[in-house]
């Protein structure tokens, strides 16, 4: 008995002897943050854990060395001889459909069970691009166009034609870049992409969860978290057009703390376009420190400087002749911007947790620019403008999600309030205008005078945008999820019209509901379908425009909020072992009292709300990877967008009073991307790819009469690595294929088409160094 007993003693100190706990972080191969969530077992043992938001675990293992088995939603698994302190990378499997997505409700869930279009742009696409400017990355989402305007500005199209309209709402992190009614469709150019980990694209209306705005889509760009290991990479860029960039970044965590630093300045100078000049500084900075594995703390900073000049458009002579000379050489855009955010995480316990976040943002935006210009045909005379528009917010987020084992349900709970004091003025400026030798069209304006005592706009206003949410997911069969919301948005402010000595206050309040669900046939395949409204209030400035020819000057005080009603059915599968994913997805948007621009004959603008329009489409998007050396990609919509009933003319003289079934202009049928890529297993740092974007024929015009063919370009990428340095070069529009990014014109006889040009051939060349450490 005593033998037994002491063999009892022995064998449980040998065992112990042994035994240990095994602690490490685990962190993105790509980008160096941490993954949170990643599941750690001992093989051949029960033991388990999950990495806290560090990327750190601890594991009591059975064995000094196990072998331990690491599985991550969206990472290929791992097995691997274990040690302590070890730090272990993860590889994104791009053929996961499981893949995590933040922007659908501002936490992580899974694509498989949300119920709406959305993709996620990441970090190894992002990287692989060196984009130079976003649309270049932006435009490899199936279904969306992101139009180059040229110097890092643009124009937008998703489930809508291309237009400046405020039907898009651009964020940072699940923070917007601009208070509701200050839309810019430019707002994108302050945006720091080299700080940028990955993008998510929703189509069509979020407004159910992010409010006011979120129309056409929601675009997220996911900022770089502290890298779990010491981290810096720099590098320059530069092409054959006169455009140069710096970029670095550097990030580590310390302990308890970590950072995460970026930033890049990029100039432009005696570009293919004549007076199209331009720099921009910007910087971003991230700070995290955990007070515990389920509290933390993080701030955000951003700030941009962005100076450019303005081309402009050219018309049919210049266009089609590669005649690349702006008709003014002092137009300009120039924009002062920072944005601070503060946001207190707390995890109660695996099925609770909730944020808070205060947020600051700070924005001026200057310009002369050339799509402000009013010109007549065959006078040699012109107007432009100068304007100023200027903002401060201050305002909060707060969320909380609780998961219940009822119905394996979970709720989750938010509102938001912002304060925008905003003010904007603008004045004339006299022009004169060098007509070509037809006397049809002005081959160059220059600037004669400034007017400042011919206001054209002057408003002081104060904006208050208040909401509240709930979303509430539920499974009342297996397989079968709901997904159920609703939010409540009031949107007021009192204003000052210095023009017309006026004062008072407009409000715009709204309920917005979304319904929808998931059905997971299987591990590979699933459908969705849902319905969602949304809204978009006009944006101040065209409220406070004078309308055109108007003496003493009317205003747009009486526009609506345009509505919509979005009708939804999707679904994804992957096939072949998983080496080939598909997604498709059907809509059907309804519009009410779409704000639309009508070009007067002097290129002003009068504004008029459609009585109703319909936006059909299909999204569709494949991504086949049959061999670790190849990757294919194709995605891309075939839509109508037309008027169902739009009132032009009250006028029984006009030979056209209703445009009811027309087309829209700027409407393409279809719009697609494709690309595919070589990693050739003999030169395993050495990749390449080949790009094609197609754009079909669409209208110029409201009436139907012109259409602009469209363009299909190709695009060339290579890079190597050597160690720690890339070389790279990027080959856009390797055809050297002449075509318009925008074309438009308006809907009188004497009116002539509008282009704007975009780049020939261009040959984009840089190197970066990245550094890695190991702790």
């Amino acid at each position: 008995m005593k033998f037994k007993i002491l063999t009892g003693i022995l064998l449980c100190l040998n065992i112990a002897a042994y035994a240990q706990t095994i602690k490490g972080k685990i962190y993105d191969a790509q980008t160096k943050e941490p993954v949170v969530a990643a599941l750690v077992k001992e093989k051949n043992s029960v033991n388990i854990t999950k990495t806290n938001n560090e990327g750190y675990f601890e594991l009591a293992c059975s064995q000094a060395s196990p072998d331990i088995l690491i599985s991550c939603i969206s990472y290929k698994n791992v097995e691997i001889k274990a040690y302590n302190n070890q730090n272990i990378e993860l590889t994104t499997d791009s053929r996961s459909l499981q893949s995590v997505m933040v922007t659908a409700n501002r936490e992580a869930s899974l694509r498989s069970e949300t119920p709406i279009a959305i993709t996620k742009l990441s970090a190894k696409l992002i990287d692989e691009t060196k984009a130079t400017t976003l649309f270049e990355v932006v435009n490899k989402t199936p279904g969306v166009l992101m139009v180059d305007l040229g110097n890092e500005q643009h124009m937008m199209s998703i489930r809508q034609p291309i237009t400046t309209n405020p039907y898009y709402l651009y964020m940072e992190d699940g923070v917007p870049i601009r208070p509701m009614g200050v839309f810019n469709h430019n707002a994108l150019l302050q945006i720091n992409q080299y700080t940028v980990s990955s993008i998510e694209v929703v189509k069509g209306p979020v407004s159910s969860i992010y409010g006011p705005e979120a129309i056409g889509g929601a675009v997220n760009f996911i900022m770089q978290r502290p890298t779990t290991v010491p981290t810096a990479k720099a590098g320059f860029q530069f092409d054959n057009w006169g455009y140069k960039r710096f970029q670095f970044g550097t990030g580590a965590t310390i302990g308890k703390f970590g950072f995460y630093i970026g930033g890049l300045t990029s100039k432009q100078t005696n570009s293919w376009m004549t007076t199209s000049d331009y720099d921009k500084q910007t910087i971003n900075a991230r700070l995290e420190y955990n007070f515990t594995p389920k509290t933390r703390l993080i701030g955000n900073f951003i700030y941009g400087k962005y100076n450019s000049q303005m081309s402009g458009s050219v018309d049919s002579i210049a266009f089609y002749s590669r005649n690349y000379l702006s008709t003014s050489d002092f137009a300009y855009r120039k924009s002062n911007a920072n944005r601070t955010r503060l946001t207190l995480e707390h995890e109660w316990n695996e099925n609770a947790k909730s944020f808070i976040t205060i947020f600051n943002r700070n924005d001026q935006l200057g310009q002369n620019p050339s799509y402000g210009i009013r010109w007549k045909p065959g006078q040699t005379t012109a107007t432009g403008q100068i304007n100023s528009n200027n903002f401060s917010s201050y305002g909060v987020i707060a969320q909380h999600s609780q998961h219940f084992n009822f119905l394996n349900s979970k709720l989750i709970a938010g509102a938001m309030f912002d304060y925008s004091p905003n003010d904007y003025w603008a004045y004339q400026t006299d022009l004169i205008a060098q007509l070509r030798p037809d006397g049809k069209s002005v081959e160059k304006y220059s600037l004669k005078e400034e007017r400042p005592d011919i206001e054209l706009s002057d408003y002081n206003a104060k904006i208050r945008n208040a909401a509240s949410y709930l979303q509430y997911d539920f499974e009342l069969v297996k397989k079968i999820r709901f997904s159920t919301g609703l939010r409540y948005d009031r949107m007021s402010f009192t204003y000052i019209n210095n023009l017309d000595n006026s004062a008072g206050e407009k409000a715009y309040s709204k309920l917005t509901p979304k319904i929808g669900l998931t059905y997971q046939i299987d591990q590979e395949k699933g459908l969705y379908a849902n319905y969602a409204q949304g809204f978009s209030p006009t944006a101040l400035t065209a409220i406070f425009r004078a309308k055109p020819n108007t003496s003493p000057a009317q205003f747009y005080y009486n526009l609506e909020p345009a509505t919509f009603q979005n009708y939804e059915l999707g679904g994804w599968a992957t096939f072949v072992n998983h080496k080939v994913y598909a997604d498709i997805a059907i809509y059907q948007m309804n519009g009410t009292n779409e704000l639309l621009s009508i070009r007067q004959p002097d290129n002003s603008t009068d504004y008029q709300s459609a009585g109703k329009t319909l936006h059909r489409g299909i999204e569709f998007g494949i991504t086949a990877n049959p061999d670790p050396q190849f990757s294919f990609r194709f995605g891309g919509t075939v839509a109508i967008h037309k008027f169902i009933s739009f009132q032009v003319s009250d006028n029984p003289k006009d030979a056209l009073q209703n445009l009811n079934n027309y087309e829209m202009p700027s409407a393409p049928r279809w719009v697609y991307n494709t690309e595919f890529n070589y990693y050739p297993k003999q030169l395993p740092n050495l990749r390449m790819s080949i790009e094609l974007q197609h754009l079909s024929s669409y209208y110029q015009d409201q009436i139907n009469t012109v259409k602009y063919d469209g363009y299909t370009l190709l695009n060339y990428r290579i890079g190597y690595k050597i160690k720690g340095v890339e070389v790279y070069s990027n080959v856009m529009n390797l055809g050297n294929t002449l075509y318009a990014t925008n074309v438009t014109r308006g809907n009188n006889a004497t009116d002539t088409s509008t282009f704007t040009p975009a780049a020939p051939r261009t040959f984009v060349f840089g190197i970066q160094y990245n550094f890695a450490g190991k702790k």
